[in-house]
């Protein structure tokens, strides 16, 4: 993740704001149609090698051909949609296009659950090295070449298809379950994640829908000032996902042995991300003018802003990744579509609102106000999802943590 960093600071250097901005326009296109993608069987495979272990290859099988006919699907209607929105910018839909290749290779971290299961998410995180310092070198050559957009945008897709070939390697190393593809297995999986499809949806618009605001109602630059923010502000958060997915595992064990535990352990879980966040979001509130220039240069400068309120969100949208284990146990999915529903609403109305006013500044607002809705104020709108609301309050507050 730092060598990633660092080549990425030297990337927006040399691409500018516009071009930086470009670039992330398109990753936002592949990032909103991620989530149709997975089809929402991420959220719930998992439990599914729990419940039923002599059918692995199956469920992994099954999930990789379903993924691919979706993902195939989501390029080609990535290359409509930009081709319509962005007509006269050549440049742009071929960015776009390049970049939601990514989408065809994200089929394979189906690996990735699969290990996770096994409580083998080193496997995953040495891929994941493998990939960075092979795209690392990939950037570093063509700053020295000095290439145009186009070749930048085609490392997001490569980044994506080493680590799909890695774990792959790393599957038949470790001897996984011969793969097979069932009808039955995708009616189950499918039966149980439809919820997640929707919320996921809904997850991409509000997530991903600032960017795509900000490049239609002002311009690139300000997407590539929203993009170093947001960058700055993620670029630690795999310490957190982490710490969830190790104790993914524990927390489905615990929800059919101890309940009084299991309900310890989710607040204890969520305590330990919100206050982690808390502290790197006021250092960045602190040092981020200072992080900014002396990382980015003074042509990013309008980007110290937007971080210095995008900070703030990090910490109240891994609450709602961490209270995944809670939903899938509690069989709460239901309520996602719903939630995410009104998170989704509220966002693109905020934006609508506050871009015009304040720029890459106000997306950033409309983001940390959604994601506290998201995750603590909408789900006591909701009798089944007051409870789990109630265990993030009480997290916070250190009620029942220790």
């Amino acid at each position: 993740m730092i060598l990633s960093f660092f080549i990425s600071i030297l990337t927006a250097r040399y691409l500018g704001p516009s071009n930086f901005g470009v670039i992330n326009y398109g990753q936002a296109f592949a990032v909103f149609f991620t989530s149709f993608c997975t089809l929402g069987i991420n959220a719930v495979i998992i439990r599914d090698f729990v419940e039923h272990p002599d059918e692995e290859g199956d469920a992994i099988g099954t999930t990789i051909v379903l993924r691919a006919i979706s993902s195939i699907l989501s390029v080609i209607m990535i290359a409509c949609i930009v081709s319509m929105l962005d007509s006269s910018e050549k440049e742009t839909i071929i960015v776009a296009v390049l970049c939601s290749l990514s989408l065809v290779f994200q089929v394979f971290d189906t690996f990735n659950y699969w290990f996770q299961s096994r409580y083998q998410s080193k496997v995953t995180s040495i891929a994941t090295f493998i990939a960075y310092v092979i795209v690392s070198t990939y950037k570093i050559i063509l700053l020295i070449t000095k290439q145009s957009v186009e070749w930048f945008a085609f490392s997001y897709a490569l980044d994506y298809m080493v680590i799909a070939i890695m774990l792959f390697i790393a599957y038949r190393k470790y001897r996984g379950p011969k793969l097979s593809f069932s009808m039955n297995k995708a009616r189950s999986l499918l039966g149980r994640s439809y919820h997640y499809i929707l919320s996921s949806m809904m997850v991409a618009i509000y997530g991903q829908t600032d960017k795509l605001m900000l490049k239609q109602m002002l311009s690139s630059s300000d997407v590539g000032y929203y993009s170093i923010a947001v960058a700055l502000c993620m670029i630690w958060v795999f310490v957190l996902q982490a710490i969830i997915d190790s104790m993914f595992p524990t927390l489905l064990s615990l929800f059919d042995e101890d309940e009084e535990a299991f309900i310890k352990k989710n607040k204890q879980l969520y305590a330990i991300i919100f206050y982690i966040s808390i502290i790197v979001s006021l250092f960045f509130v602190v040092f981020g003018g200072v992080a900014v220039k002396l990382l980015y240069g003074s042509a990013y400068l309008p980007a110290v802003t937007p971080l210095r309120i995008a900070t703030w969100y990090v910490a109240f949208s891994y609450l709602g990744v961490a209270r995944n284990a809670w939903i899938v146990c509690n069989n709460k999915q239901y309520y996602l579509k719903y939630i995410y529903f009104g998170a989704a609403v509220i966002n693109v109305a905020l934006n609508f609102l506050l871009i015009p006013i304040l720029g890459a500044a106000g997306a950033a607002l409309a983001s940390l106000i959604t994601q506290i809705a998201t995750s603590i104020l909408l789900p006591f709108a909701f009798k089944g999802m007051r409870e789990n609301a109630k265990m993030m309050v009480e997290a916070i507050l250190f009620r029942g943590v220790r």
